[in-house]
């Protein structure tokens, strides 16, 4: 029986012929005309084999296209936030094997505000099996701790990259899918050893913009999003057959196997929804809070250690999540928070979990039960009971909205006012209405 259609890794005498120079597939699966040229000038033996078939992963992820907003609230992705999504290949030379990745993150959770930014990473499947899940969930544990999302292998990458707003990537494929969806691009390994000089990949990798790890990385992610021009080149050369793949496929391997093909169309399934998994902050949060009007707080959270307030204007408290792993910071903390059902009997009540709070950090100025999007109660340290709910199809954290309370009651501010008129939020990006009562 023949082999199956095996997919091109590498156009070489080495990839496609045995030790006695037998051709190792009985077909080879190439997505463009380019790779059979180069495949005939490495390989001239092995040109007959060439089947030119589309690329089904392209096409599944063209046809999900539509529903990119559903990719991006599935990994939890604010409307007013941008999508960073970081990608890495297996080798020495990759984003993560180059230990760019490693020592990147810190600086990303700390540098950019966590209601404006989320962050997912997406590593090769070779480096998950060479160093094992639970390494690598070590590594990067503060970062997920942080809000760092680590991408499904296998089975969420493609719609990670239809939901992100830039990459921070290296030679790898995912990185070139990327660009030929048209999503901006920084590359933060760009090996070219090891590339054909001829590969549209190599032209990608020499032209494409470079991260500097020596600048801050917010105005380098601004400039790149802001400034983006789609080039065509990476989506023509990624398939000569866009929608067809499937079509041509099942065809060569009926053919293969020597059976008539079925008389209906051929099909792909379509690219699931990933589980919702929103970000989850359990690292302190720095806050930096501006009074901007009448019951109006602009809020700005970063994870991790941040210099000053915009402008050099405004204060700045912490604000952190009860189970941090970080306890020692919950002594310091100014605003302790959590999230959970009203109902769940763990807690009591929100009402009997903040009065706990309170009384177990002397120094905390106000204690916030996020009770589901846009809700929360909170309880102020002279005992006042608050419950806050924003507008309807507010998608911000409702801890910021505590952020935004504890600020304006700590500048001397009257509560009666934000009872009477609510509380306007400036974070992520976006304006919030905070309706404030009275528990």
């Amino acid at each position: 029986m023949a082999e199956a259609a095996t997919p091109v890794f590498g156009l070489s005498p080495e990839w496609l012929l045995d030790e006695s120079g037998k051709l190792v597939a009985d077909a080879l699966v190439l997505s463009h005309p380019e790779q059979l040229e180069r495949l005939r000038a490495v390989c001239p033996e092995a040109a007959p084999t060439a089947v030119l078939a589309g690329d089904p992963c392209w096409d599944r992820m063209l046809a999900a296209r539509p529903y990119r907003e559903r990719y991006r609230r599935a990994l939890g992705v604010g409307r007013a936030q941008r999508l960073v999504v970081l990608s890495s290949t297996w080798n020495p030379d990759s984003l993560f094997g180059d230990d760019v990745l490693p020592a990147l993150l810190p600086r990303l959770t700390s540098e950019l505000p966590v209601d404006e930014y989320r962050f997912a990473a997406v590593l090769h499947p070779n480096i998950w099996y060479g160093h094992g899940p639970g390494q690598i969930r070590a590594w990067l544990d503060r970062a997920r701790r942080a809000g760092l999302t680590l991408v499904d292998p296998l089975h969420g990458w493609r719609q990670a990259l239809l939901a992100a707003d830039a990459v921070i990537g290296d030679h790898g494929s995912v990185t070139y899918y990327a660009a030929a969806l048209g999503t901006p691009v920084l590359l933060g390994a760009a090996p070219l050893t090891g590339l054909a000089p001829d590969a549209p990949v190599h032209a990608f990798v020499r032209t494409a913009p470079r991260l500097d790890p020596a600048l801050p990385l917010r105005p380098q992610l601004t400039r790149l999003i802001d400034t983006h021009t789609p080039s065509p080149d990476p989506a023509a050369f990624t398939s000569s057959a866009p929608g067809e793949s499937a079509t041509l496929l099942r065809r060569l391997f009926y053919g293969l196997v020597g059976i008539p093909e079925p008389d209906a169309p051929a099909l792909l399934e379509p690219l699931p929804l990933p589980p919702f998994e929103p970000a989850t902050h359990t690292v302190p949060l720095q806050v930096l809070t501006q009074l901007l009007g009448t019951t109006e707080v602009s809020v700005v959270r970063y994870a991790g250690p941040h210099p000053a307030a915009p402008g050099g204007t405004g204060d700045v408290h912490l604000a952190v999540h009860e189970d941090t792993r970080e306890q020692s910071q919950l002594a310091l903390a100014d605003v302790v928070f959590r999230y959970g059902a009203a109902d769940d009997p763990r807690f009591g009540s929100p009402a009997l979990w903040t009065t706990e709070t309170l009384a177990r950090h002397s120094q905390c100025a106000l204690a916030a039960y996020i009770t589901g999007p846009g809700t929360s109660v909170v309880r102020t340290s002279d005992g006042t009971l608050l419950h806050l709910r924003a507008e309807p199809g507010s998608d911000t954290d409702p801890a910021a909205h505590a952020s935004a309370l504890h600020a304006w009651l700590t500048s001397g501010k009257s509560l009666h006012e934000v009872v009477t008129q609510g509380l306007t939020v400036h974070t992520g990006g976006a304006v919030h209405h905070v309706r404030v009562t009275r528990g």
